[in-house]
């Protein structure tokens, strides 16, 4: 059973949104763009400090819509919201030592989006290293470390995980060596994650039952985004919303994708949790679809 319950009202509205969207947007397949939209009615679950436990957050079943919500997409950036919880539970169980450098590590990669902290990540996450090509058998023994993210999500036993893949760093060119077998011939490899997923491992960070409340809260801070830089938020669901909001949110572009993923607070409204993929053919995204997409979703909100 999934984490969120239809209804009726966001059913309406949210096919209006998309509807409305590619009304702006003719450029944008139907095929494109993928949703999942949460709202936190009163008594609101969320943003507690952990005062729920994990087994009474999960029986609350939150209202949603998704769009193509199960649709496996490349991620990009929105990989590192996945290995911070990853990280955070085996820091939480000693599977690994904590040092001032994973720390500044997972900072950045957080913070800054930073692909070259993700790398050092995943490292430590999985006990492999890049390099050069190996031969077949110790090959399947690297392969079989370098999933063990995937495993541990599949663990948790929620059906949003069940079809992910999260076993990749993310490159700036290109793979090379070791990195570029794995991730196959054509990309056959590579991270994928669904909207529906990426909703519900925010929704357990902002509920304060990833890991630990203790440690839900440290990933909270390091999500938490101020809405004084245009520029920071350009292209992404922050760029609309009005500055008293508050928002924490993780982001993934590149030339073929502009994604985010977010928690919103509003002044006068409840609370509510928005993930958008979009996809390109043209390798150029347009930079105002998540804008729009939220605009509208604010606006929905304060009605």
């Amino acid at each position: 059973m999934t984490f969120f319950r239809k209804d009726e009202q966001l059913d309406k509205l949210g096919n209006e949104i998309l509807e409305a969207t590619w009304a702006e947007f003719p450029e944008l397949a139907r095929n494109q763009i993928a949703l999942s939209w949460i709202v936190y009615d009163p008594p609101v679950p969320v943003n507690t400090g952990g005062a729920l436990s994990a087994e009474e957050f999960w029986k609350h079943q939150v209202r949603g819509f998704s769009y193509r919500g199960v649709e496996g997409i490349y991620p990009a950036g929105i990989a590192s919201l996945f290995y911070l919880v990853a990280i955070e539970e085996w820091l939480e169980n000693e599977m690994t030592p904590n040092s001032g450098e994973l720390d500044r590590a997972i900072k950045e990669m957080i913070v800054n989006s930073s692909y070259d902290a993700l790398g050092l990540v995943v490292d430590i996450l999985s006990g492999t290293t890049s390099g050069p090509d190996l031969p077949a058998g110790p090959l399947e023994t690297w392969k079989f470390q370098r999933n063990i993210v995937n495993r541990y999500f599949r663990s948790l036993g929620w059906q949003e995980l069940q079809s992910i893949n999260i076993n990749q760093k993310i490159w700036s060119d290109s793979p090379y060596g070791r990195e570029r077998t794995f991730l196959g011939e054509f990309g056959e490899n590579r991270n994928q994650l669904t909207t529906n997923a990426t909703a519900r491992m925010l929704h357990g960070i902002i509920g304060g039952v990833a890991v630990s409340a203790k440690r839900s809260q440290q990933m909270m801070t390091l999500m938490q985004r101020t809405l004084d830089s245009a520029y920071q938020f350009s292209g992404c669901l922050g760029a609309s919303l009005p500055k008293e909001a508050k928002l924490w949110s993780q982001t993934g572009r590149d030339t073929q994708v502009c994604h985010d993923a977010a928690y919103i607070e509003l002044p006068s409204a409840s609370p509510y949790l928005l993930v958008v993929f979009t996809e390109s053919d043209n390798y150029s995204t347009n930079p105002e679809i998540l804008p729009f997409v939220s605009r509208k979703i604010v606006a929905a909100m304060s009605k």
